[in-house]
């Protein structure tokens, strides 16, 4: 590099910026509401909000999961009793939300498992594969057929269908 610089042609920058000097003596209107939203909104928000935290700061309460009690199938309600078979009408479609979510993550591990073993899947992964064919059978033999609308009434019809069938069976192959 040439000792020879011309320093006009590259200036050095100035080490401060310079303050804006402010041309009105009017305020900042934006300055003016956010100090008013702050004041009048956002304070006794966060107040209330930290003084929630202090008071559920001292019972801890560790919330995983609602957890409800079992209530009588509604094969065991008796006639009339509308709030026995609301109940089991409640229970039932939980129990049919939990049975999906033991199917969905069955065939997720059969599918991480089928990933994870590449071309040697049918050997590696058959355990998983017979899981997921009961899983899916016992689904399917509980809530199999009941369609989208289907509710503990028709399921428990089902079920009584599907044992008379059995028992007919049993008799035909004793005689």
């Amino acid at each position: 590099m040439p000792e020879d610089r011309d320093w006009e042609a590259y200036k050095v920058p100035p080490t401060r910026t310079p303050v804006s000097e402010r041309i009105t003596s009017v305020p900042n209107p934006a300055t003016f509401f956010q100090t008013v939203f702050n004041y009048v909104i956002d304070a006794p928000v966060t107040f209330v909000r930290e003084w929630i935290e202090r008071q559920q700061g001292k019972n801890k309460f560790y919330y995983y999961h609602q957890q409800f009690r079992r209530v009588p199938d509604l094969s065991e309600c008796l006639e009339g009793d509308y709030l026995c078979c609301f109940e089991a009408e409640a229970q039932w479609r939980r129990d049919r939300m939990v049975d999906q979510e033991i199917v969905e993550i069955v065939r997720e591990r059969l599918g991480a498992c089928k990933q994870r073993e590449g071309p040697n899947q049918f050997q590696n992964c058959a355990k998983e594969v017979e899981l997921l064919a009961q899983v899916t059978k016992a689904y399917q033999d509980r809530y199999g057929d009941l369609g989208v609308h289907g509710n503990a009434r028709t399921c428990l019809m089902k079920q009584k269908h599907r044992m008379m069938e059995e028992r007919k069976a049993q008799a035909n192959a004793s005689q």
